[in-house]
């Protein structure tokens, strides 16, 4: 029997609450046991169980005194006592009309007399089951015995609870390996693509440059304007495809296979600064670099980080002014946010995100000279694979500054009196 008054209990679809515990794997666990036996000896009977009950049975997962079994929820004595407020306490369960028809009190499964049960209530208000003790007598409880009974019923309650998080846990962790898995797979896969998809272009590219400088030379092209600014252009845009098959593949080897060590910021800048000036790259760069610390990081990952932000600073410079870098560093916890900043062109506030997504232009097509939206993306996949955060603010004179986290080196002053040094120091 069901009585109507279990509609006063929020119970919603019960097969699956009690599937969130384990029900199929809770018989016999042991610290359900533990606390059934606790029941006999506070009460002074010889039986007690936990049970469980769902839409049409109740599942004995915890029992002293009997061997536990399944039995329909009709039959059960619990699928009263779990409606009610409050413990349940029955001395003659044969005078009690809730129970007096029961076959667990009629002699056709046991011959139940005394009979008291205590609410097994989930956090979420719930009622999963209850904690009962029973006798073959009758007999009574005292205030102590029903004040234990309640308090073992809390205590059955964190086990389960215990059994259902670490449940959770372990499904959580289970689905954070098998997407590790999927993705160790997926980014081996897109570099593989990609050095297949370099190796294809790059040669076929090759001869299209060559076979350009050669028509270059031709004087049928010298000698005509129009024929020499055409080839030109050509020229150029085979070198723009050349540098994005690079940047491509860069992008898709980057960020993976970590060779973590502590990476001096400051010497790794200072060996920077001299292939800059080697290249012309940093020709009339004014640079501002404070104090540095060490970083525990991949050292040629953080070399393409920096190399790609320093980049920026020059490939996104106003014509109008001379170009500024300036670059800071401060502790977060046990993280390093370094901060690279430029008086260049700037990134608007409503596209600072845009700029981080592949092959995505921030500006306007012809609008301000530019790359070819891989560049801070790479940093992006860099600092992620760090489990560090990467963002753009303001930089100088609406310019932009790209600050980035990594953790720190472990050194013992880890840089904060290293002095100025940058790639040129302040020119």
């Amino acid at each position: 029997m069901q009585p109507d008054a279990e509609r006063r209990v929020p119970v919603g679809d019960r097969d699956a609450l009690l599937a969130e515990y384990g029900l199929s794997e809770l018989a016999g666990e042991p610290d359900l046991q533990a606390l059934a036996d606790l029941a006999t000896q506070i009460c002074a009977v010889p039986n007690a169980v936990v049970n469980l009950i769902s839409e049409r049975w109740q599942h004995q997962i915890g029992a002293v005194g009997f061997t536990p079994s399944i039995c329909s929820r009709e039959d059960s004595m619990c699928a009263v006592s779990m409606v009610e407020p409050g413990l349940v306490a029955v001395p003659d369960a044969r005078r009690d009309p809730r129970f007096a028809r029961s076959p667990f009190v009629t002699g056709d499964v046991a011959n139940v007399r005394f009979y008291a049960a205590s609410q097994l209530r989930a956090p979420s208000g719930q009622v999963l089951g209850t904690l009962c003790v029973f006798d073959d007598v009758v007999r009574g409880l005292t205030d102590q015995q029903a004040r234990g009974l309640t308090q073992l019923a809390h205590q059955v309650v964190d086990v389960l609870e215990l059994r259902r998080r670490t449940r959770l846990l372990t499904a959580a962790v289970d689905e954070l390996t098998r997407a590790r898995a999927e993705l160790l797979r997926s980014n081996a896969e897109l570099t593989a693509f990609a050095g297949q998809v370099s190796h294809d272009l790059r040669n076929p590219l090759a001869g299209l440059a060559g076979f350009l400088e050669l028509l270059a030379d031709h004087p049928a092209v010298r000698d005509d304007p129009t024929a020499s600014n055409h080839v030109k252009r050509a020229l150029a845009s085979s070198g723009r495809m050349h540098e994005l098959v690079d940047e491509l593949l860069a992008y898709a080897r980057l960020g993976g296979g970590l060779r973590r060590v502590p990476v001096d910021l400051r010497a790794l800048l200072a060996d920077m600064g001299q292939d800059f000036a080697a290249t012309g790259l940093a020709e009339g760069l004014e640079s501002d670099v404070g104090p540095l610390p060490t970083v525990l990081a991949d050292p040629v990952q953080v070399r393409a980080l920096m190399q790609n932000l320093l980049v920026n600073t020059v490939r996104f410079r106003r014509p109008d002014r001379t170009p500024m870098l300036r670059i800071r560093a401060e502790r977060e916890g046990d993280l390093w946010r370094i901060e690279v900043a430029d008086n260049g062109v700037g990134v608007p506030p409503d596209r600072r995100e845009d700029a981080f997504t592949l092959l995505t232009q921030v500006h306007e097509l012809g609008a301000v000279p530019g790359g070819n939206g891989i560049g801070l993306a790479t940093c992006r996949r860099i600092v992620n694979a760090h489990g560090g955060s990467i963002g753009i603010t303001d930089g100088i004179d609406g310019g932009a500054a790209v600050w980035f986290t990594l953790p720190d080196g472990g050194e013992a002053l880890n840089g904060a009196l290293n002095g100025a040094a940058g790639p040129a120091g302040r020119s």
